[in-house]
């Protein structure tokens, strides 16, 4: 996987949080799902729909109710999957999991597990706008999951962003190289 397609992924609120329901063995059936992630309706059925489009999960052919209908993981969903259990994991707590739903939070992660320039990120990361990845390292940095330092060898001096803490340990686990 690399960090594009990393960005389409979480790019719906619930996204991971649904693959790593599925993949924990919450049944595929949509009532199931929503009360297992406490996710509104609408928001919901928008996420479930756009792993649809991605192709990471499928209705159930074998399951032949049209109006309840199953999902479960393709061979692609079961691989992202996989780290979406590992950050649920990880993140406890539910500040963290609000955290975690915001478009940019994983892979503004993914791309910092060695210490970066601003323009770094918007580097790897093409789509994001000045103000998105502003907002994503200063909500980030609050929340101690990223490290922000002057580096002071630069004329002019610039801030330098590093994980650290639960913002490192999602780095590893979500480990872009090994996807």
């Amino acid at each position: 996987m690399d960090i594009n397609f990393l960005v389409k992924v979480t790019s719906r609120a619930w996204s991971l949080n649904i693959l790593a329901l599925m993949y924990g063995g919450v049944p595929g059936r949509q009532a199931s799902l929503l009360l297992a992630s406490g996710a509104g309706r609408t928001a919901f059925t928008q996420s479930l729909g756009h792993l649809v489009d991605l192709q990471l999960v499928e209705r159930n052919p074998g399951y032949g109710h049209p109006l309840r209908p199953e999902y479960r993981l393709t061979e692609k969903g079961a691989d992202v999957a996989v780290f979406a259990e590992r950050i649920k994991r990880i993140t406890p707590d539910t500040s963290s999991h609000i955290l975690l739903r915001r478009a940019w939070t994983i892979p503004v992660l993914a791309v910092s597990q060695r210490p970066r320039y601003f323009i770094d990120f918007k580097r790897e990361l093409v789509s994001i706008t000045d103000r998105s990845l502003s907002q994503s390292l200063k909500l980030l940095q609050t929340h101690h999951w990223i490290n922000r330092e002057i580096d002071s060898d630069s004329y002019p001096p610039r801030p330098v962003y590093q994980a650290v803490n639960e913002g490192a340990q999602i780095c590893q686990a979500i480990n872009l190289g090994a996807l």
